[in-house]
Formats: C-alpha cells, sequence, structure tokens
C-alpha cells in the first residue's frame, strides 16, 4: 500500500504543471485530460485535474496543503525569490520544523519544511545549482475535529501512526500516518525527536491538523486521495473519496 497522490481540481492543469515543473522541480505527465505532476520516487503525487478555477483557501475547510520536504530551505526560498515566486520567510516553527509557505498560481498552499531544524543542518546538504533535487512531497495535510475517526479510518486502511505533535499556544495537535513499517528513533510519538527524522522520510505521510469537536466545510475542488494497492473507492472519516490509484 501507498499514498499515492492527492486531486485536486484546477482551472488550467497544463499551466499549474508547468509551475510546479518549473519553480519546484518536478516532472509531469499527462493522465487523459489531467496531469500528473510529483519528484521520483516513494512519495505522492499530484494529479491536476480540470473544472477547478474558484478555490480560495480557508481556514474552515477541510483540506488544507501539501508540504514540501528539502534538505537546504534556504537554498529553496532563493531559487523560488529568484524566479519571481512570493514566498515567506524561513522560521524555525516552534519544535515542529524550519519552513515556509507560498500559494501555486491557483491558490493552493505549499508548504516547504528543512529536513533538519534551524541550525542543524549539516553543511553542503544540497547543491544550490538543483535545491530541489532531494525534494519529496512529505505532507498532505487535512484539518479534522474528530482524530479519533481518522485514526480508526487510517489504521483499518493499514496506516502506522509516526508522530504527534502538540502546538497548544495555537489550538490544534498534528498527527502523521503513513503506510510504513518504519519506526520512530522515540517511542513516545509526542516526542520532538522523532521530528526531524520525519522530515526524512522517503514518502509521504498524511497529516491531520487536529482541533478538538471543531466542524470543517468541504472543499469542491479537493477530490480526495489516491491510495495504491485499494481496488475499489472508498470514502474517508469525512466522507470524502479514497481512490485506487
Amino acid at each position: 500500500m501507498r499514498l499515492s497522490a492527492v486531486r485536486l481540481r484546477v482551472a488550467d492543469p497544463d499551466r499549474l504543471a508547468a509551475f510546479y515543473g518549473d519553480t519546484l522541480g518536478m516532472s509531469a505527465r499527462s493522465q487523459g485530460v489531467s496531469q500528473r505532476v510529483g519528484y521520483t520516487g516513494l512519495d505522492a503525487d499530484l494529479v491536476l485535474m480540470p473544472g477547478g478555477g474558484g478555490y480560495s483557501h480557508d481556514r474552515g475547510q477541510r483540506y488544507w496543503k501539501i508540504g514540501v520536504t528539502v534538505p537546504d530551505l534556504d537554498l529553496a526560498v532563493n531559487a523560488l525569490r529568484a524566479k519571481g515566486v512570493e514566498v515567506s520567510d524561513p522560521k524555525q516553527f516552534l519544535d515542529i520544523g524550519y519552513l515556509c509557505h507560498l500559494q501555486d498560481p491557483e491558490g493552493f498552499v505549499i508548504e516547504v519544511l528543512q529536513h533538519d531544524f534551524e541550525g542543524n543542518r549539516p553543511d553542503n546538504a544540497a547543491s544550490p545549482d538543483a535545491p530541489f533535487a532531494d525534494a519529496r512531497i512529505g505532507q498532505i495535510t487535512l484539518r479534522t475535529g474528530d482524530i479519533a475517526a481518522e485514526d480508526a479510518f487510517c489504521r483499518a486502511q493499514g496506516m502506522r501512526l509516526l508522530s504527534m505533535q502538540d502546538v497548544a499556544q495555537y489550538g490544534f495537535d498534528l498527527h502523521f500516518y503513513a503506510f510504513s513499517e518504519d519506526t520512530p528513533p522515540n517511542a513516545d510519538l509526542w516526542s520532538v525527536e522523532n521530528r526531524e527524522w520525519l522530515w526524512k522520510r522517503p514518502y509521504t505521510t498524511l497529516e491531520f491538523q487536529h482541533l478538538a469537536g471543531a466542524q470543517f466545510a468541504p472543499v469542491p475542488d479537493y477530490r480526495g486521495l489516491e491510495f495504491e494497492g485499494i481496488d475499489t473507492p472508498l470514502a474517508d472519516a469525512f466522507g470524502d473519496r479514497v481512490w485506487p490509484a
């Protein structure tokens, strides 16, 4: 089993695929009328489907973002800005990670997250000429008010909980699931020690931002996930579709 894609409905799949290729180093291939973009490896792709164009990011929505993990965030930000992409200043967010944010041309949020915390990055972690050479789609993030229901669904599909992260001062916590037999370095899944380890995984995790009891609106342009290894579509705990790859 593998978390193989997130499906998004967009106004112009070809134009958006070009953005992901030119700015984030992804490759694209046609999939019928859609474009499938991503990195080479075990991580998930983005399936850009036609029919959208009205997306507007809202914190009250179920779908939140994708996260791209990189060895050297500063090099990645410099490369993005050199191409005219507006991106937030990199910062160490609490004890979660060294990160920044941007939006693609249709408004979908992208988080770029360094493998190591600020100050922990090894020398020569990435080449200035190819800052996205070892990038991965590390996270697909959904919001939930009922983590117990999400947990039950993920475990029923064979996913494992790899990390939990307390962000109490902002009123939420984070939960990360993956199709993996990996064992985090610390058996306490709340441990900060597990986080830099998590950002280096070569596959994509399904991340939930959990605000207990909160209600979130569906997003028409979020068309669900793809799981490689299932034969028929499923409905997740929120009622969104999970499709065979």
